[in-house]
């Protein structure tokens, strides 16, 4: 009688635990995306080489891997315009389930958000005009009452500004891809950027010298995709995703493309 009981209840349990098995669900962001088939993607879209829009769409390094994710995925990518001030609190708002575009990994943002692994080191540094690259040669000669710094707000850029040039002319551009020409143009003196950036401009315009690229004014950082921390499932997908890349070889394509 025991022995009959005993094998009754085992099967009773490994039905349940089948079905189980069988309605089963990822975390709710994996099952959104994987089940509607769309990628909700934000980017402001004005940081060159990573990020741009134009009127054909948008183009750089990270929407190549972003659309390479996505077809990983099988999905589609709706694209979500946002802007470095609102960067954050638009994700934390739901407004997209994945953030691109140049975006800087530092502790700040990952303790709300994750971040993929990091690509294209860099460091800060600055865009000055051509015939002005022997004026600045040292942070204390951007740092100075007669120097003209534009500034885009909302990013880490904008806070190095804050921080480290104090003493200069600060005024604010809302859009980042219009400050380089006014840099060339003489109505502001210096850009904070960062590496890739400044070498895309000062190659474009023979007018403007990217500084400090060999002696960034900061230490190496890294840039990286942005992603809510509010289904595991999902994060541990996506880091999947973007090994896969790494493994055959798009990662080293999109720099090969966008960073040479």
């Amino acid at each position: 009688m025991l022995t009959r009981r005993f094998f009754s209840f085992a099967a009773t349990a490994l039905v349940a635990g089948l079905t189980l098995i069988s309605t089963a669900h990822a975390g709710p962001r994996l099952d959104r995306v994987l089940d509607t088939k769309v990628l909700r993607v934000g980017t402001p879209g004005d940081y060159r080489p990573f990020a741009i829009k134009t009127d054909s769409g948008y183009s750089g390094h990270d929407i190549d891997l972003v659309e390479r994710m996505a077809k990983e995925l099988g999905v589609r990518i709706e694209w979500v315009p946002t802007t470095w001030p609102n960067l954050l609190k638009d994700m934390q708002a739901d407004k997209y389930d994945l953030a691109v575009g140049g975006i800087t990994r530092n502790v700040t943002r990952m303790r709300v958000v994750a971040m993929l692994p990091g690509y294209a080191p860099f460091g800060k540094v600055a865009l000055v005009r051509a015939a002005d690259k022997t004026r600045f040669t040292t942070l204390e000669s951007l740092n100075q009452p007669g120097v003209r710094v534009i500034k885009n707000p909302g990013g880490t850029n904008e806070a190095f500004v804050l921080e480290n040039l104090k003493a200069a002319q600060v005024s604010t551009h809302e859009k980042n891809a219009e400050i380089p020409a006014l840099i060339a143009e003489g109505k502001g003196d210096v850009m904070i950027t960062e590496t890739y950036e400044a070498l895309v401009y000062a190659k474009a315009d023979p007018r403007l010298h990217a500084a400090f690229i060999d002696t960034p004014l900061t230490p190496p950082s890294k840039l990286g995709f942005m992603l809510p921390a509010d289904d595991t499932d999902y994060l541990r997908v996506m880091n999947f995703v973007w090994d896969q890349l790494e493994t055959r070889g798009a990662l080293k394509q999109a720099a090969d493309k966008w960073l040479k």
